[in-house]
């Protein structure tokens, strides 16, 4: 009798391969789907043919009872679909096309990121530094700096490297996709890197935010634990601000876009500074700015309407 392969294994010898790579993040999301399936499946053992339409489909009611986001769903589908398209490649299972088409594996982008420039500014700049909390001063400089230096991501501040400042002018590779970014630094921002760049010799990076002693996984750990930090410390800022939209480490990045639109710069000069692949990726920053515009038009031509219907009878 043919020995039935066990999915679990198979996923967990891509995870440690990702691990290997120094891919963390992505070697994270794979353990968090594995992780949720076998939860689904009852038990730490699962087999490549439960891994079947009727399962997803009711794996896919399970995320949605958990309560999760339809964009974890679906992180969560697309990574075991990727898994599946793996085994497919290495002929341990025969290709079903079909097999993802009825859960959801799109990304919903129905969050308004980005702050309004009154709120931006409550954020950035309402409230004295003697009158915030100690703890809360220094979040306000991270934002504040990533703000300026074109809407960089936390990311990437946290991983500046010392060497990447020369003179006024910052250049590194982003974490993410690994384009190279310069950026001019204004003099608004170079005063606070000098007030808050890092002291600490020992240490590569040009601000504080990463200890500087962690490497592999570690390293990924400890800015993990920083990115929760900072998010916990803005969600605080921006109550004691009045800001009342949710904001996070990417409300600088996505405001920035959205009011170099309102500034009427092009989608193209948006996308080359954040250094985005295509200007496909810049667009999804600025959705919800297309649909304020639209829906402005809409009122404009009810008005109109309403206005001059009558007049022309």
């Amino acid at each position: 009798m043919k020995k039935k392969r066990k999915f679990n294994e198979f996923m967990d010898k891509l995870i440690e391969k990702l691990k290997e790579e120094q891919r963390y993040s992505t070697a994270h999301i794979y353990q968090s789907a594995l992780n949720a399936f076998c939860e689904f499946c009852g038990g730490q053992a699962v087999y490549f043919h439960q891994l079947n339409r009727a399962n997803l489909k009711s794996f896919e009611a399970h995320l949605r009872n958990k309560p999760l986001s339809w964009n974890t769903v679906s992180t969560y589908m697309r990574m075991l679909r990727v898994a599946y398209n793996k085994a497919v490649e290495k002929k341990i299972v025969v290709e079903n096309p079909l097999l993802f088409q009825h859960v959801y594996t799109g990304v919903k982008n129905n969050i308004k990121r980005a702050l309004k420039v009154e709120e931006i500014y409550k954020l950035l700049n309402k409230i004295p530094v003697k009158e915030l909390p100690e703890g809360l001063i220094q979040c306000r400089a991270w934002a504040n700096l990533m703000f300026q230096l074109r809407g960089m991501p936390f990311v990437d501040l946290a991983y500046l490297h010392k060497n990447d400042l020369k003179d006024n002018t910052i250049s590194y590779r982003r974490h993410k996709t690994g384009g190279d970014i310069t950026v001019d630094v204004p003099e608004t921002a170079m005063e606070l890197i000098n007030k808050y760049r890092n002291t600490n010799k020992d240490s590569p990076y040009l601000f504080p935010i990463l200890s500087g002693t962690k490497t592999g996984e570690d390293l990924y750990i400890e800015y993990q634990k920083a990115l929760r930090t900072m998010n916990y410390k803005l969600s605080r800022l921006a109550k004691k601000c009045g800001v009342t939209n949710k904001v996070s480490s990417y409300t600088t990045r996505h405001t920035w876009a959205t009011l170099a639109k309102y500034c009427n710069f092009s989608e193209q000069l948006i996308s080359d500074a954040f250094g985005h692949s295509s200007v496909n990726v810049t667009k999804t920053y600025l959705k919800n700015f297309k649909n304020e515009e639209i829906n402005k038009a809409n009122d404009e031509i009810i008005s109109y309407v309403s206005k001059n219907g009558k007049r022309m009878e």
